[in-house]
This record gives C-alpha cells, structure tokens and sequence, in this order.
C-alpha cells in the first residue's frame, strides 16, 4: 500500500473513532440539562359569610394549567383589619395583612384541571373588602371573583317602631363579574326574615319583638358568591313613644336649629308630651 494512502486512512480512522466519541458525550451533555418546570396556571375563588364582626372565608383553588401541582402555598393580603382566628384543611398564619395557607398533605397534590378546598375564620371590624390578588407558590393567579355589594336602604338606622308595626325593609345590591343577583336575604342579627329574589329588594316585618334590633340584607350571585350589608340597628317599643329628627343635633352658641318630634305610632287617645 501507498505510504500516503496509508496515513490517509489512519487519518480516516481517527477521525470517525473521535466523532464515535463525541457523540455520546455530546448525548451526556444535553441529557444533564435540567427540564424547565411550566409555570404554576391557576385561579382562586374567594366567598365569605360574613355577620359584621366576623367572616368565615372559603377559597377554592383550581388548577388551570396541564400539569400536577405538587404541593401548594397560597399567599394573599387585606386591605383592613381582619384577623384570623382558625383555619381548616391548610396550616394557616398571618403577618400583619399579609395571610400564607400551605397544603394539609392530603390536599396537596392538585390534578390538572382539579380544585381543593381551604377556609378559616376571621374577625374584623370597619369594612370587609375582599382581597384583590392571589398566588401560589409564588405565581400570581387570575384575581378572585368578587362577591356583590349590599346596601341596607330601609329602615334608617336608629328608626323607632310600635310593636305590631310593620318594618319596612329594603336593599340594593349589585353583582360583580357579569354575574347576576339571585337572591337578597334579610336578617334580624342571625334570624332568617324573609328572602326577596326579584328587584327592587324589599321586605315587610311586622313580628319583631319589643328591644333593640340589628337588621342585615345579604346577597347572593349566580355563582353562588355571597356578601352581606353593614348592619343597622333599629328599636322596636311596646307603644308608642316619641320619636326625635334627628337623634343627635349639634348647635354653635349663639345659633339655633330645628328638630321634629312625633310619636312613633298614632295613639288611640290624647297624648301629653311633656
């Protein structure tokens, strides 16, 4: 064989040995290259059931992404001064407004396109906004469907009634989220009175007890998000008693106002008012 041949094919050799070589090496290299975990897709759904002291908050976490959730945090914030007292199905914790629920175990694994469930109690007093952003493990979730907005119109507060007078009731409350209003509920502190399901929202009492009352309307959407109004506190008197507009006047020295005095009920006989 030609010398020069010769070295030509060693040559040839070497190389295709080299390229063998390389090519599980360079197999070894892009194997050892970590996979990219997909972002957290997620949404959180926030109801409470609130009294005007006090909430109970149920969230339900729904997995929106193609891939398991394997272990959750959830992180979120209030805007007031609520606190919590317990919390079921997640360890929950509070600093300052911020709020942290981690899974039970149980509850932490989250099927593509599953939900769990988590809820606590809280305490709180002034307004109950819900909070406006959620995230978990640290990947903001798409913002929590609010619940409506309900306004107690009727009776004005500190209103005075005969008992076996009928109490007027009445409310307004507006959906959130393209939603619609299904039902407005009204209470006497936690006594059910009566339900109004179509607008205007009203309610006709005439059975409330002689003392004082709290009188709330709650209201619930067609995704079954509830919300309930600032209470208002009326009296209820066993006949009829003098009623003053306003309840409170505020008068500089020197100046003078007017108020109205009528008797919350026409009696059946001359009054003296002295």
């Amino acid at each position: 064989m030609d010398p020069g041949r010769r070295r030509s094919a060693v040559r040839r050799v070497w190389t295709a040995v080299a390229t063998a070589l390389a090519l599980p090496l360079s197999l070894l290299a892009t194997g050892s290259t970590p996979a990219q975990a997909a972002p957290v897709q997620c949404s959180v759904d926030y109801k409470t059931n609130d009294w005007g002291s006090g909430f109970t908050a149920d969230l339900t976490i729904t997995n929106r992404g193609t891939d398991v959730i394997d272990g959750w945090t959830l992180t979120y914030s209030y805007a007031g001064n609520q606190k919590l007292s317990n919390g079921w199905n997640g360890t929950w914790s509070q600093s300052g407004q911020s709020v942290t629920v981690k899974d039970a175990g149980y509850n932490g694994r989250i099927t593509a396109g599953g939900a769990v469930s988590t809820g606590a109690q809280f305490s709180y007093s002034g307004s109950n906004a819900a909070p406006a952003n959620f995230a978990i493990n640290g990947t903001s979730c798409a913002g929590a469907h609010q619940p409506p907005i309900t306004v107690l119109t009727s009776p004005a507060a500190g209103a005075v009634y005969s008992q076996g007078d009928a109490v007027p009731l009445a409310a307004t409350a507006a959906a959130a989220d393209s939603t619609t209003i299904s039902k407005v509920e009204f209470y006497d502190d936690t006594t059910l009175l009566g339900t109004d399901t179509t607008a205007p929202y009203s309610l006709s009492v005439s059975s409330l007890t002689v003392g004082s009352h709290s009188l709330v309307a709650k209201a619930y959407d067609s995704l079954g998000a509830s919300a309930s109004s600032t209470p208002v506190g009326i009296r209820v008197a066993s006949g009829p008693t003098v009623v003053a507009t306003p309840t409170q006047l505020g008068i500089q020295q020197g100046k003078s106002g007017t108020y109205e005095v009528k008797l919350s009920k026409q009696p059946s006989a001359n009054v003296t008012v002295a």
